[in-house]
């Protein structure tokens, strides 16, 4: 199963319009989002654009969890954790945080086959012994290209899709 992986929008729109064609072409059938919103309307505009199950963390940018709160009820595929998911997909324990540095922890603590965190805004993947902790950048595009990543629950692999004009 192909599952997109997104983080740190920051309200921009045209970005996670970007991200959502890629997300559509590829063929992903399960979304993660991994916190910084910001404003309640780039999670309406996220479940507006992808049908599939989407699972989100809060990052230390979203300012209204109240009303992020109330747009997720809107939509039956959106689920919102705060501030750490633990999921079973495709037969794998997977974490979502924001922080890195939790993020880290989890992944050391070896109870994961996959973590994923956002907030520093870049592209990584780590092993930590059998353990899968990746970030997939920034859709805000602040410390560079946007981008945004594509976990593989068949082989526990991670790539990165990276913004390139014309895309």
């Amino acid at each position: 199963m192909k599952v997109a992986v997104l983080s740190d929008s920051h309200d921009r729109l045209d970005h996670i319009a970007w991200a959502l064609k890629w997300v559509a072409k590829i063929g992903a059938e399960r979304l993660f989002f991994l916190g910084d919103f910001c404003a309640p309307f780039s999670l309406d505009a996220l479940a507006e654009g992808y049908s599939g199950p989407i699972d989100a963390v809060f990052g230390n940018n979203d300012g209204d969890p109240f009303l992020l709160s109330k747009i997720a009820d809107k939509y039956p595929q959106v689920t919102l954790h705060s501030p750490l998911a633990e999921l079973k997909v495709d037969g794998r324990k997977v974490a979502l945080h924001h922080y890195p540095e939790i993020g880290r922890r989890l992944a050391q603590s070896r109870a994961y086959d996959a973590v994923f965190t956002g907030h520093d805004h870049l592209k990584y993947i780590h092993r930590v012994e059998d353990t899968l902790w990746a970030n997939p950048g920034e859709l805000m595009g602040r410390l560079g290209s946007p981008s945004f990543g594509v976990w593989e629950t068949k082989d526990n692999s991670f790539s990165h899709i990276e913004w390139q004009m014309n895309s």
